[in-house]
């Protein structure tokens, strides 16, 4: 569970402001996740995949709306109202 508290810090303190009229939700998290150090890689069935080495990949996928959110794989949630973010890690 350590890696998603790592992931929540990232997209909750990140090193730029997402803002929607300039960049996509899916392109502004993987920039983010990416100068904390992580290996951000495609994924076929997500929108992007995080590589840990001898682990695996942890997959996401990303959605301005929160009913969007399903069982498959950890989502990042952009909220509108508040202009937040948050993840919502596969259980």
């Amino acid at each position: 569970m350590e890696i998603f508290q790592v992931i929540q810090e990232t997209i909750t303190k990140p090193p730029i402001p997402h803002e929607p009229q300039k960049q996509s939700l899916k392109a502004w998290a993987m920039y983010c996740l990416r100068d904390k150090g992580f290996t951000v890689v495609y994924a076929q069935n997500a929108d992007f995949a995080i590589e840990r080495k001898g682990q695996g990949k942890l997959y996401f996928k990303v959605t301005n709306n929160p009913e969007d959110v399903d069982n498959s794989c950890s989502w990042i949630v952009w909220h509108s109202v508040d202009k937040s973010v948050s993840l919502m890690p596969l259980r």
